[in-house]
């Protein structure tokens, strides 16, 4: 069979060889023809035909320019463009999206703190202050800076931690508005479905509605460390480290961290490891003599060493303590109890909230029964003792039933307890 060769419809000849192809007439005396067949052919035609492809490419050439520029469609033999699907353009979007950077250079003005709040809102992260500085010191940690206050322009900051926690975060917040969400749904349709069955009954929706899940934030405690921090009680690198053993412990011994707060504010002004009274010392008011606090401590012989100790440290002595004094079968210990543990651990057999407690020494007034002196020591009056001294002290961080108004409220006496 013969090869078939793919030629214009008409084509210019002249002395049977083929001359060209022109799209309208045959020029210089050629006579128009159809395609030769195999037979007719001859070899002195190949340049010709290397001609004519030529000026054929050059011809597709200039119509495709002239359509690209008059916005004419391209041509019908052509195939056209195909829509990118719906997987593709979200996939493009994807990797369009900017992803947090694994590294910064620290510029002019720069510092951790900036850092970190920087990387979380591009995350979309709102951090408390709490979070904000436990990420500062992690950063720090990381990239072994040893003073997170203190950096250097055109430092390299290693951002993967950082970014691994933002994420983490970032995670858990999405998760808990989803529980939260859910919970909520659940709770009405209970209640939904409760009241139906009892014929809409008068029940408020309110008393089962559980409370939206949120993240474990201890307040308190948080504007305590903070407040050490500024008044140079704990260095800012160890605030986490001090706030987690006081988690650690709070878990172990059964109370909650924010009356751990409290009742140091009350007893060191809220963590201040060289408070004393020469007697008694540290964050606790660890006490002199046999059987007493600095003893239990291991400090029997030299009490007044506590004051040597770091507030981390200083809570590993406390750790000690309550186990000795057993507060965890206490529990769970209410703030009353757990001060009493470190007053007088023998008066919390007394349960009667008005009962005169056997405390010896003089005491901080806010203590007493209507802050008088002559009065008695009570659990209701030590509660209220040290709920009133702990807003004075954080700014009226004060339960919503403790503040009305009270003459004395102010009237602290510092570390002067017993």
């Amino acid at each position: 069979m013969a090869q078939q060769l793919l030629y214009p419809a008409r084509w210019c000849w002249k002395n049977d060889s083929l001359v060209g192809h022109e799209a309208v007439v045959c020029k210089n005396n050629a006579t128009s023809a159809a395609p030769p067949s195999e037979h007719t052919k001859h070899t002195d035609d190949i340049p010709a035909i290397d001609h004519w492809s030529s000026k054929v490419t050059s011809d597709l050439t200039h119509i495709r320019t002239r359509q690209a520029n008059s916005g004419l469609p391209a041509s019908p033999t052509e195939r056209p463009a195909t829509r990118p699907s719906t997987t593709s353009f979200a996939k493009v979007m994807q990797q369009a999206k900017p992803t947090p950077a694994a590294q910064l250079t620290v510029g002019n003005g720069n510092t951790l703190t900036g850092i970190v709040r920087n990387q979380a809102g591009a995350s979309g992260l709102k951090l408390s202050g709490f979070d904000e500085h436990r990420l500062v010191q992690q950063l720090a940690n990381a990239n072994k800076i040893s003073n997170a206050d203190l950096i250097y322009v055109g430092q390299r900051i290693d951002l993967a931690s950082l970014n691994h926690e933002l994420e983490t975060l970032k995670n858990n917040t999405a998760q808990t508005s989803v529980q939260g969400t859910t919970a909520k749904i659940q709770a009405v349709q209970s209640a939904s479905a409760a009241l139906a069955s009892r014929k809409l009954s008068a029940a408020p929706l309110a008393a089962v509605t559980p409370k939206a899940l949120s993240p474990v934030s201890h307040p308190v405690l948080e504007k305590t460390l903070e407040r050490a921090v500024a008044k140079g009680f704990i260095p800012a690198i160890d605030k986490v480290p001090v706030y987690e053993k006081i988690l650690q412990m709070a878990k172990e011994h059964r109370f909650a961290p924010d009356d751990f707060a409290r009742m140091t504010l009350m007893e060191s002004d809220g963590m201040n490891p060289r408070a004393s009274n020469q007697r008694c010392h540290g964050i606790i008011q660890f006490c002199d003599g046999p059987a007493r606090g600095a003893a239990s401590a291991g400090y029997a012989d030299n009490p007044k060493a506590i004051l040597d100790l770091s507030v981390h440290k200083q809570l590993n002595l406390v750790d000690k303590y309550f186990g000795d004094v057993g507060l965890k079968n206490q529990g769970p210990a209410g703030l009353e109890d757990l001060y009493l543990s470190v007053l007088n651990p023998a008066s919390r057999s007394e349960r009667q909230v008005t009962a005169a407690l056997d405390i010896g020494g003089k005491q901080a007034r806010v203590l007493y029964t209507d802050n008088d002196t002559d009065a008695p020591i009570t659990r209701l009056s030590i509660r209220q003792g040290l709920l009133q001294n702990a807003a004075a002290r954080l700014g009226q961080m004060l339960p919503t039933a403790m503040r009305g108004p009270s003459p004395r409220t102010h009237q602290v006496a510092n570390n002067d307890q017993h």
